[in-house]
């Protein structure tokens, strides 16, 4: 069982890296405003959290653009700082949160959240889900360049990470992350994968191809 997240999470927005429990994320920081969030992080809880920016983001990047009320904590598993200022970090899923509300006095965002528990489902639901969401995505990417066999993974844990790696647009993989656990999220991954097949159907391969 993994401690609460602090009541205070610094955000990191970006507009299509979401970041799924239990998974790992490498990141590279690079702006000052968050490299001065990462050194904060270190110094305290080691906790950032990922969101999803609202599509119109471009023009107000550098403010404070729009970003999805659900997101995922992350524990800062390792860092390395550059010589320059900028680091290279690796994050661990912890839990997914739900913002309350935003608070001033830090050049990054920093947010009162409220932590989401997963809904695990039933064991058994969840095996036949995953079951079916493996023969979707092996429909879609025509047997090559995503590994979804693997049976050695826990149910929870191969949804999240197909979730995670998988070529999804913004809204797609928001849509995952309010899923309140791994087996909506998988029907709901299945769905998605489902409409890619139909759009492939009526116009063709391009700009639905989900090999990774």
């Amino acid at each position: 069982m993994t401690a609460p997240l602090p009541e205070l999470v610094p955000l990191f927005p970006l507009p299509g890296t979401a970041l799924f429990p239990g998974m790992p994320l490498p990141l590279h920081v690079f702006e000052p405003r968050y490299r001065r969030m990462v050194e904060d992080a270190l110094a305290g809880a080691r906790v950032i959290g990922m969101v999803l920016l609202k599509p119109g983001w471009e023009d107000r990047y550098l403010g404070r653009p729009e970003v999805y009320p659900v997101g995922c904590a992350g524990h800062l598993q390792a860092c390395e700082a550059l010589p320059d200022g900028r680091f290279n970090i690796v994050l661990s899923g912890l839990a997914r949160f739900r913002i309350l509300e935003e608070q001033a006095g830090r050049p990054y965002r920093l947010a009162r959240v409220a932590e989401l528990p997963e809904e695990p489902g039933l064991a058994g639901e969840l095996r036949a889900a995953r079951a079916a969401l493996v023969d979707e995505v092996a429909r879609v990417a025509d047997g090559t360049g995503v590994a979804v066999a693997q049976p050695e993974l826990p149910d929870d844990v191969f949804v999240n990470a197909l979730c995670q790696s998988l070529p999804l647009e913004a809204l797609e993989l928001q849509s995952l992350l309010d899923c309140p656990g791994p087996l909506e999220r998988c029907q709901r991954l299945r769905g998605l994968i489902e409409f890619r097949l139909l759009e492939r159907a009526a116009y063709g391969r391009e700009g639905s191809d989900l090999r990774h």
